[in-house]
């Protein structure tokens, strides 16, 4: 019995997440799981070790601890009901890195900015800050792209760029594996050096 209710619930879930409130408890776990939780991000004592020297403790409740194996399962939780709202977009995520990728059709980016808008604003609702150095987008990947107006999250421009990295992937502009064939040449050519430098020691 309890088997079944486990595949009616997650089902369940499956087909309603979205309608659902995030911030109604009975669907959430329970207030021992809650507290239990909390406990573990408050107060936490962090420090900075460099060789042989230490620096002064000092205490954090901000954040998840890094390294820590419950960490991106905690922060996937948090951002559980941070979903795009049209079917033309996707919003992909994987721990910390979010993606939102856009069909656009006849140049109409009304629904990708409208969702990029949702997000920031989820953001600043859930005390969440988008790191914008690390924000780029890479406009569509036609021949002849039409200019388009630049996009904006937070009055900060995001910068347009060519390619990018996606889940260790290099991504470019023109759907092309080129860029990616030769970052990982690169990077061969980067540890073969290593191995034909005489006196190089590795530790086993």
């Amino acid at each position: 019995m309890k088997s079944f209710e486990r595949l009616v619930l997650a089902y369940l879930k499956n087909i309603t997440g979205p309608l659902l409130d995030p911030l109604q408890f009975a669907y959430r776990a329970n207030s021992s799981i809650c507290q239990w939780i909390t406990s573990f991000l408050t107060d936490r004592q962090q420090l900075v070790k460099l060789g042989k020297f230490m620096s002064n403790s000092r205490t954090t409740s901000t954040g998840t601890p890094q390294g820590c194996v419950l960490s991106p399962l905690l922060f996937s939780l948090y951002t559980n009901d941070c979903t795009s709202t049209d079917p033309s977009v996707k919003l992909l995520k994987f721990a910390d890195d979010t993606t939102v990728i856009g069909l656009n059709q006849d140049s109409d980016e009304s629904a990708y900015r409208q969702e990029v808008e949702q997000l920031a604003a989820w953001c600043s609702l859930n005390n969440l800050e988008l790191n914008m150095l690390k924000t780029v987008q890479i406009v569509d990947f036609r021949r002849n792209t039409p200019a388009l107006p630049p996009l904006t999250i937070m009055n900060s421009t995001v910068s347009t760029v060519e390619s990018f990295r996606f889940l260790g992937t290099t991504i470019s502009q023109d759907l092309k594996w080129d860029t990616h064939i030769d970052s990982i040449v690169k990077k061969a050519q980067q540890r073969l050096y290593f191995l034909r430098t005489p006196g190089v020691k590795f530790n086993h």
